[in-house]
């Protein structure tokens, strides 16, 4: 049975992602180990601008808008995705602190 997604392509796609605007790895020390697989991404102002206005009008994104997103804003699903999620929890967190 053939792998559904040649190795190739994969490679492709990932120096694609590194190389276009908003996908620099941070350069500067912090946490712990740094966990394999793609470079941090750092966000620009306009990226975050538009991410953080989805965000207020809904704390959970639909598929639809991920892929819009996506699209606009020149990053992958996943990582909108994951954005989404880490701001879940950094709004969950300042609720919590609030109290």
């Amino acid at each position: 049975r053939p792998d559904p997604v040649p190795a190739a392509a994969l490679r492709d796609r990932e120096a694609a992602d590194r190389s276009s605007p908003g996908h620099d790895a941070e350069t500067g020390g912090g946490g712990g180990p740094a966990v394999p697989g793609r470079p941090r991404t750092k966000f620009s102002a306009a990226q975050l601008q538009e991410l953080e206005r989805s965000f207020r009008e809904q704390r959970y994104i639909g598929a639809s808008e991920k892929r819009r997103l996506a699209a606009v804003l020149n990053l992958s699903q996943s990582q909108i995705k994951t954005w989404f999620q880490n701001r879940r929890m950094k709004f969950k967190r300042q609720t919590q602190d609030a109290r």
